[in-house]
């Protein structure tokens, strides 16, 4: 396992890692009406930190004793087997235009509970792959075998396909890096996922850099739940968390 940003695994006891345990809590108890089972993660645009959330997320998940699976449905930039240090040889892609079958395309993370599903040979047409029939059905199946699914999609407002994916799964989760994205964006990108009676189940505000308590320099993440209130709390060793 390569382990590029997980700090889950990497240091569990940081005040980062902390903030994905809290994020995991948050979104555990917001199905009150229904179970969240699929869970796609985006951004309004690159380098926002969406794909690291949803490695760390799935880890979370996994740790918690989750049977999890994370999908790497972003075709145009895959970074997930790289993540993990996996091959990629073959992955979603493949396997929904009928060249493998699950069994063969799945990959063991090394992280007890949890499987991976890369990218895979970028087709060209990843838009009308990902929002195909199959796909749907390929999800509904997953939800069979496994607790969650997180699936790492791309930036919502370059392609449609974190839209596409978010119109029937169980909620989304929108990645914002602080300081770095304009406000407008931020809003597009809420707007987007609306129109497709997405269930937004939180917003995560990504590379925040507070001081608090001796803690100045660390980026953390603070939750935003549908109701728009922050949710901030501290571990043990009185680092702040979400």
């Amino acid at each position: 396992m390569e382990g590029r940003n997980l700090i889950t695994i990497e240091d569990p006891r940081s005040p980062i890692a902390e903030a994905y345990r809290t994020l995991r809590t948050n979104i555990q108890f917001s199905s009150f009406d229904k179970k969240i089972q699929s869970i796609v993660v985006t951004s309004s645009g690159p380098g926002e930190g969406k794909s690291t959330t949803s490695a760390n997320l799935a880890i979370v998940m996994a740790q918690s004793g989750s049977k999890t699976i994370l999908i790497d449905c972003d075709q145009r930039k895959s970074t997930v087997h790289k993540t993990f240090g996996l091959s990629n040889e073959i992955g979603i892609s493949d396997l929904l235009v009928g060249k493998v079958d699950f069994k063969d395309a799945v990959q063991d993370s090394k992280v007890e509970n949890l499987d991976i599903l890369t990218a895979g040979t970028r087709p060209p047409n990843p838009s009308e792959l990902l929002s195909s029939k199959k796909m749907k059905e390929f999800i509904d199946e997953l939800r069979e075998e496994y607790e969650y699914i997180i699936i790492d999609s791309p930036p919502i407002i370059a392609v449609t396909d974190a839209q596409l994916i978010a119109s029937f799964t169980d909620g989304a989760l929108l990645v914002i890096s602080s300081g770095e994205v304009e406000r407008a964006a931020a809003i597009k990108a809420k707007e987007l996922l609306d129109k497709v009676n997405a269930k937004i189940i939180g917003i995560v505000l990504n590379k925040l850099e507070v001081s608090e308590k001796g803690y100045y320099g660390y980026y953390y993440q603070y939750y935003y739940g549908k109701d728009g209130d922050r949710k901030k709390g501290k571990n043990k060793s009185g680092e702040v968390a979400i």
